[in-house]
């Protein structure tokens, strides 16, 4: 089985290093060194990372993040490189798993954070593994989102969420990550729904 996780983990390190610490990414008033830390932090701090779903514990990890982010760029880049070993999240058994679609979505903020960018042609291989994602988390986001969608992929699949759908997402399975991950504005999908562009979305 082809690691994606590990390959995305890979160009992401090497993109992060060509723009350097300063430049903006998809992610609402981080930096590239803010996202960076984030990925040490969600791979050695469980405790910090926790904060971003877990309210109480949000001030402590982002002082955790914010005092990783103050480190030098290139050793925290590094860092998210080279994940250890007893990672909860990024371990041999889960890699995969819990870090195709994170890798791939923090690949594409830094990508389409900066003028000009393009989608990147991925293999049909990597589409269907990106798929597979989508058709689990996208089901947990769009019932949290409480709107009817049925969102489909040609060549891929298709999905319904809710009774009597009167929304629809259609677009390759990278683009729908991006889409169901809170990227609306930048993802290259087709949508039928209003709602659906305004909702707050992403796990």
């Amino acid at each position: 089985m082809t690691a994606y996780a590990q390959r995305e983990r890979r160009l992401l390190a090497d993109l992060l290093l060509r723009l350097g610490p300063d430049q903006p990414t998809l992610c609402e008033g981080w930096t590239t060194r803010d996202l960076a830390a984030h990925l040490v932090v969600r791979d050695r701090r469980p405790d910090a990372a926790a904060g971003a779903m877990i309210p109480r514990l949000h001030d402590h990890g982002e002082r955790v993040r914010s005092r990783t982010a103050s480190r030098p760029y290139a050793e925290i880049v590094h860092e998210v490189r080279t994940p250890p070993w007893w990672s909860p999240v990024s371990n041999p058994l889960l890699d995969e798993m819990a870090n195709t679609i994170e890798f791939f979505v923090h690949h594409e903020d830094a990508r389409r954070g900066q003028p000009d960018w393009e989608p990147r042609p991925l293999d049909p291989a990597f589409e269907a593994a990106l798929w597979r994602n989508v058709r689990l988390t996208g089901k947990l986001v769009l019932r949290r989102s409480g709107l009817a969608v049925t969102v489909s992929s040609p060549g891929y699949g298709s999905f319904t969420v809710g009774d009597e759908p009167d929304n629809t997402l259609e677009g390759p399975p990278g683009e729908l990550a991006l889409f169901l991950t809170g990227r609306q504005a930048h993802a290259r999908v087709t949508v039928v729904g209003d709602a659906l562009r305004e909702a707050k979305l992403g796990l």
